[in-house]
């Protein structure tokens, strides 16, 4: 069957406003449910969202543990929060270069990592394997997962001694790149 002119102008017209109204459509906002089950990730150069969690020893800590948001606390650190499971390939390769960073900016900056729903159990045997020895966090419930919106794995959440997000990285970054982004705040200080 050939097409007239006439017929591929009307096809052609169909498309672009199907496109159109694609288009438009989509840059609607999501409707947001209180039940929701992900929220928004922190953004970059505001506060970042508090939070408390435990190692699978029990130890808690929280974000205010280490940053100081008055400015006046000269002990304040920056915080370094990698969000990680143990069946994920790339967060097991970048962990070496958190232990390493964690031992050299000791006092300086601290290295958290977040569990994405392992148990405990799980935490501690993986932990007992590699030999990290920054403090690992369950996070079995999703609770600091979904407050900082870290779907992908790793995930790896930059925050200066004010308690400022200073960058958001997604996936995983050589020794090189963690230290020049964490050196990057340290210098901010």
């Amino acid at each position: 069957m050939v097409r007239t002119r006439f017929e591929w102008s009307i096809l052609i017209l169909i498309v672009a406003l199907l496109s159109v109204a694609w288009i438009i459509e989509s840059r609607k906002p999501p409707i947001r449910s209180e039940n929701a089950l992900l929220t928004e990730a922190p953004l970059v150069g505001y506060l970042a969202p508090e939070f408390t969690a435990v190692t699978p020893s029990g130890v808690s800590h929280s974000l205010t543990d280490y940053v100081d948001r008055t400015g006046s606390d000269d002990q304040a650190q920056a915080v370094v929060l990698n969000f990680w499971a143990s069946w994920c390939g790339p967060c097991r390769i970048e962990m070496p270069y958190f232990e390493r960073v964690s031992r050299a900016y000791a006092g300086r900056a601290v290295v958290l990592g977040v569990n994405q729903a392992e148990s405990a159990a799980v935490i501690e045997q993986f932990q007992a394997v590699t030999g990290v020895t920054y403090p690992l966090l369950v996070d079995e419930q999703w609770v600091v997962n979904n407050l900082y919106g870290a779907i992908n794995l790793p995930t790896t959440v930059f925050i200066d001694a004010r308690g400022v997000v200073r960058e958001l990285f997604v996936g995983a970054m050589s020794q090189a790149v963690l230290e020049e982004k964490l050196n990057r705040i340290l210098e901010e200080k």
